[in-house]
């Protein structure tokens, strides 16, 4: 058995890393870090050269971007999570497994106009604006994808654990309600002990401390 150790901040998007390890139910270390010097470290930038998480070190090497160590992950435990080569599905698991970072780059453009800029002044209305509406644009198209179905591919699988997390940070800047087969299915993700389970604080402070942050200036 692979010796896994996940290096991860609350709510962060290590949260994918953290509940794909909980589904697949393996053994694993979790460190868990605050944002700011922890991560900033010598001895941590040793393993993630830009002192951010997710981190996962398995058998004395390291992996950093989360799409690689979902994949990873997949294939060493040839999980059904995974879509393998010759899997009629494969095309789909791996075009939304990186669909998720379409939608992950306007909420963390959102994260850092709401929440990581202190003051309002400093704030760009018009970055605002447009990157909400992109967003949106993004859960548009899942809502029409999930149009009579209830996860992502045939059955529970590992994008969808990419993808709601993109969706569980989108909802924070855009209203999501409108998007009916988008809020059911995340609605049936949020009943999965896995998800439920890497949102658990550890006591580390959270990124998003309000529910909503879209009418802010």
């Amino acid at each position: 058995m692979s010796a896994i150790i996940l290096h991860h901040c609350h709510q962060a998007r290590s949260v994918r890393s953290l509940w794909l390890l909980y589904e697949l139910d393996v053994p694993f270390t979790l460190v868990m870090h605050d944002f700011g010097k922890e991560l900033r470290s010598e001895a941590y930038l040793s393993k993630h050269p830009l002192g951010r998480v997710p981190c996962l070190e398995i058998d004395g090497r390291v992996l950093f971007e989360t799409g690689a160590i979902t994949e990873y992950l997949c294939e060493i435990f040839d999980s059904t999570l995974g879509r393998r080569s010759g899997d009629p599905e494969r095309r789909e698991w791996l075009q939304w497994l990186h669909y998720a970072e379409t939608v992950a780059v306007h909420g963390a453009s959102l994260t850092q106009q709401h929440i990581v800029i202190y003051e309002d002044k400093d704030r760009s209305q018009m970055v605002m604006k447009l990157e909400s509406r992109r967003l949106e644009k993004t859960l548009e198209v899942l809502n029409d994808h999930l149009e009579g179905r209830e996860f992502l591919l045939r059955d529970f699988s590992a994008v969808d654990i990419s993808v709601g997390y993109s969706v569980f940070v989108a909802q924070h800047f855009v209203k999501i309600g409108k998007f009916k087969n988008l809020t059911a299915w995340m609605s049936r993700l949020h009943k999965r002990e896995g998800f439920v389970k890497s949102l658990i604080p550890n006591g580390k402070s959270a990124i998003y401390q309000d529910k909503f942050y879209g009418n802010q200036a």
